[in-house]
């Protein structure tokens, strides 16, 4: 079996699956961010006209995360944050992570930095970038509000169909200011945004043994763009260290991998030895093109950070470009660390002073200009340049501006530049 295959027999009390079976596994965490509001109303509605009380099924195995709309923007989601607060509490639910400088962040990041999604467990939340959490082995996948209700009152699944895999094989050595995102944008343009669509996306190779915990974070996130189900990377000792060191995990860690004899439904080869840096281009994210053929195109914001791109590794680099110089006249850049812990972490190590001296704004963890919905909406006619995951029409607040994605490496050169610029081409 796949690991995807795997994963989802075992939660299903099945000896094995296969593609096209229909199973209910158990769940093993639940998330979801300030759309909870809508799973409670559901939730609720579930128990009417009967005599049991409404009870989470293990508060233990659910989170709740504040990230879309941090600070409220208005006065009904300030509303709907009061009625999830009062909602947890009542539950006893304490993965809740509020809007704070210390334990707040982005929920694909808060997750896994603290230990909370392991290797060979089910993970399902109330957002399509759930397929994060494959980067450390889980099967993860967006749900709907009505869906989640469902899970946090049986604390299972209903009628999810065994997906087919498609097996990535990486192989090569990543040149300079090439990483992680610039091969899964090659990627979805090779699949096509439809290409991977109801299936599991699972990478192996070289390439991915040697790539950190947060590259593969940027892979599985991603996968969902490509239509799929979910993400996965076989866990290793990568995957161990990373639980242990950084997320703070004492117990054990299942290391499940995939049979030998799996049968995927198709294998794609990748060699990243000549791969360039990838631009995402408007207003699909599978319209790939290397920097090189959008070069020079004029921004009028950029953004680096999100689910995607916000973690020390990607502030790190960008920080790296900054460094000494300054943003170009007329071009915006709008930094959003995932986490308040790595908020803090680049605060010490002092990336976020960079930022500020560079121009750019340093602003709370949380996905604002991502979503689109505050913080750093596009004008008509305007043109952002972001590390975010996709760009079509009005995704940054605006139907009449448009989006290019990057890697924060191509970010932070063309901020500089306030030209789309391939990083290693950026003057000394």
């Amino acid at each position: 079996m796949t690991l995807a295959e795997k994963i989802l027999a075992r939660a299903s009390g099945l000896a094995s699956v296969k593609p096209g079976d229909v199973v209910e596994p158990r769940v093993d965490l639940a998330m979801s961010h300030e759309n909870a509001a809508l799973v409670i109303n559901q939730f609720l509605e579930i128990f009417k006209g009967t005599s049991l009380p409404p009870r989470i099924w293990d508060a233990r195995r659910v989170a709740v995360i504040f990230d879309h709309r941090v600070p409220a923007e208005s006065p009904k989601t300030a509303s709907n944050q009061k009625k999830v607060r009062e909602f947890v509490q009542s539950q006893q639910v304490d993965k809740f992570h509020d809007i704070r400088g210390d334990v707040g962040g982005i929920c694909h990041q808060v997750l896994p930095e603290n230990g909370y999604v392991l290797p060979g467990t089910v993970v399902v939340g109330t957002d399509s970038h759930t397929t994060s959490h494959g980067a450390l082995g889980a099967f993860a996948f967006g749900i709907g509000a009505t869906e989640m209700a469902s899970v946090w009152a049986l604390g299972s699944v209903l009628n999810v169909e065994v997906p087919p895999t498609i097996k990535i094989v990486v192989s090569g050595r990543f040149r300079k200011f090439v990483g992680a995102k610039d091969l899964i944008l090659h990627l979805i343009g090779k699949l096509t945004a439809q290409g991977a669509n109801f299936k599991v996306l699972e990478f192996h190779g070289p390439t991915i043994r040697n790539l950190s915990t947060s590259g593969r974070l940027v892979l599985c996130n991603m996968s969902v763009e490509a239509g799929a189900t979910a993400g996965l990377v076989p866990p290793d000792q990568e995957t161990a260290r990373y639980l242990r060191e950084e997320a703070g995990v004492k117990g054990p860690i299942e290391l499940l991998q995939p049979d030998r004899d799996a049968q995927y439904e198709q294998v794609i080869p990748i060699d990243v030895s000549k791969l360039e840096p990838q631009v995402a281009c408007p207003h699909t994210v599978d319209n790939v093109k290397p920097v090189a053929a959008v070069a020079g195109t004029k921004i009028h914001q950029v953004v680096i950070g999100s689910c995607t791109n916000g973690r020390l590794d990607d502030l790190e680099v960008a920080a790296t470009i900054l460094k000494g110089r300054k943003v170009a006249a007329h071009t915006r850049m709008l930094v959003f660390p995932a986490s308040g812990r790595i908020y803090r972490q680049a605060l010490v190590k002092g990336y976020l002073g960079v930022f500020v001296k560079a121009g750019a704004v340093v602003m709370n963890p949380g996905c604002g200009p991502c979503l689109g919905v505050h913080e750093g909406a596009l004008g008509d006619g305007e043109v952002a340049l972001s590390t975010t995951n996709r760009n079509f029409k009005g995704r940054m607040g605006n139907p009449n501006s448009e989006v290019y994605l990057c890697s924060p490496a191509t970010a932070a050169a063309s901020a500089i530049q306030g030209v789309i610029t391939d990083p290693r081409k950026l003057p000394q």
